[in-house]
């Protein structure tokens, strides 16, 4: 979530600075009849365009060790730190996010969270399961099935250099390979590097990134965050395959707090992948995670996440970047599931030179609203960033881009480029851009772009008379606008991308 959080478009624009829009308004939160051809009755049926849920709503009957009771509160937050037998500096940041908590108010922009009501989810609670087990042999046969059927296990023996799974507040897989543990990469379940690593985790745990007061949200976080991932890659090493973690809810009015911490020093490369899911229920459940990337000098990240939390899910998540001199963050990001999904990934270019690269896609089902972005604030010298967005919405969905450029005074020769494009199903559903754009630097170069449609008649019928049924047609348009996110993510992970990604057109469960 941004400190600034935009209604309208508005941009700043002194001095030389170029900025182009295209001829569609961006301020429109309704598609009109021009725009969107809006039939009475669409003559091309998209009712078969869904999202397969099928490996992804299986739950299993609950087998905890410990549920804490619901709701959050000061003896929670106290119990968390306690069974995890942290220092006392790690106790304060939680009481810090507890106070932060209660003292912030709630988003008053953006879709409704009226009903998400935290006095009924479960902040923390326990698998029955040997933590950080380094043998899926070790991990108990339902919550080992579960990974299964999301294909981590075989995507872990072809193509990752480690995984890390966490199941509720535990993380109960964990491993790297050999090669890279002799290099001095370390990829740990983020509660074990507390133990392990203090100094670091101390030095770069919400403090410069992610601050606990950025919004309501992060400060809860931090006060019951529990799991996730720590990453450091020594100077001058490059990962030359993914790192990956799965993050998996399984209970009724669960909350899942994973906070995710990487450092990649100096000049050196690394992938990093995350899926998240859950099985759809009647009730709310709650995720909350936090990711902190630091890019120092001459270092490259990649950040890659698929989120397919159930409809009932209210994701409400927190991601940023640090990026130094000569320093380069990518993020590739999809979302596809939860009722409501509020996520803006930020990057932070404080050094010379620095880069930013975004790229996201945003789907929106019946009663779903996808409200996602990307920030990135510009303060070194000749940065640049490049975002590209896209969405489809349909039965009524709602997608919105929500984004903010901010080129700081002294930032000289600052590039950037913004492009969103919509894919509307059916005339029912929305589509909205909301750009916020705020120069500081006369020798600013800027243009945002963004344009709205809908699968044309004549594009289906094209294909059909070119021998292909319609609903192949439908999916192959799809297929093609969606390719530029497609591309991006490694294409030996197809296991992982054709449960999450995969548009299918018949007999999902949707």
């Amino acid at each position: 979530m941004t400190e600034t959080q935009p209604t309208k478009a508005n941009v700043t624009n002194p001095g030389k600075n170029k900025t182009y829009m295209s001829k569609t308004d961006m301020t429109e939160t309704q598609p009109t009849k021009a725009d969107m051809g809006n039939h009475a009755r669409d003559k091309t049926d998209m009712s078969t365009f869904q999202i397969s849920r099928e490996a992804l709503d299986t739950y299993n009957p609950e087998k905890l060790l410990f549920k804490a009771e619901p709701g959050i509160s000061e003896e929670v937050v106290r119990e968390i730190s306690r069974d995890k037998k942290e220092p006392e500096w790690m106790l304060k940041k939680r009481l810090e996010g507890y106070r932060a908590f209660l003292e912030l108010e709630m988003p008053g922009w953006g879709p409704s969270l009226k009903n998400l009501d935290l006095s009924q989810i479960y902040f923390y609670m326990i698998p029955d399961a040997k933590q950080n087990a380094t043998s899926w042999d070790e991990v108990p046969s339902d919550i080992k099935k579960t990974f299964e059927r999301l294909g981590i296990p075989e995507a872990e023996k072809k193509v990752l250099a480690g995984v890390g799974a966490q199941y509720e507040s535990s993380v109960v897989y964990h491993k790297l390979k050999e090669e890279w543990e002799k290099q001095g990469v370390v990829f740990l379940d983020c509660d074990e590097a507390v133990k392990q690593y203090p100094e670091l985790v101390k030095k770069y745990f919400m403090t410069s990134c992610v601050p606990i007061r950025l919004h309501k949200f992060s400060a809860l976080h931090a006060a019951v965050w529990s799991g996730g991932t720590f990453i450091y890659i020594p100077k001058g090493v490059k990962l030359t395959t993914p790192l990956q973690a799965y993050f998996r809810m399984n209970a009724k009015k669960g909350g899942q707090f994973e906070h995710t911490l990487i450092i990649v020093d100096e000049g050196a490369e690394m992938h990093y992948i995350e899926g998240c899911s859950a099985p759809q229920y009647g009730s709310s459940s709650l995720h909350a995670g936090c990711v902190e990337i630091h890019v120092l000098k001459g270092a490259r990240a990649r950040y890659s996440s698929i989120e397919n939390w159930s409809r009932n899910t209210f994701n409400l998540n927190t991601k940023r970047a640090v990026v130094y001199d000569d320093g380069i963050i990518e993020w590739v990001n999809g979302n596809m599931g939860s009722c409501v999904t509020m996520l803006y990934p930020a990057s932070m270019l404080i050094g010379d030179r620095a880069k930013a690269n975004f790229i996201g896609i945003a789907y929106a089902g019946k009663g779903q609203n996808q409200d996602t972005g990307s920030k990135i604030v510009h303060l070194g010298k000749q940065t640049s960033s490049n975002v590209q967005s896209k969405s489809i919405s349909k039965d009524g969905g709602i997608t919105t881009y929500r984004g903010l450029i901010s080129v700081k005074k002294g930032a000289a020769n600052t590039t950037s480029n913004v492009n969103c494009d919509a894919l509307m199903m059916d005339s029912r559903s929305q589509s909205n851009t909301i750009p916020y754009m705020d120069v500081k630097e006369p020798t600013t170069d800027l243009a945002h772009e963004a344009t709205v449609g809908k699968i044309s008649e004549e594009q289906v019928f094209y294909l059909m008379s070119r021998g292909i049924g319609e609903e192949a047609a439908t999916q192959m348009i799809v297929s093609g606008f969606i390719e530029p996110v497609v591309k991006e993510l490694p294409l030996e992970y197809a296991v992982e991308l054709n449960r999450l990604i995969q548009l299918e057109m018949e007999g999902s469960l949707g």
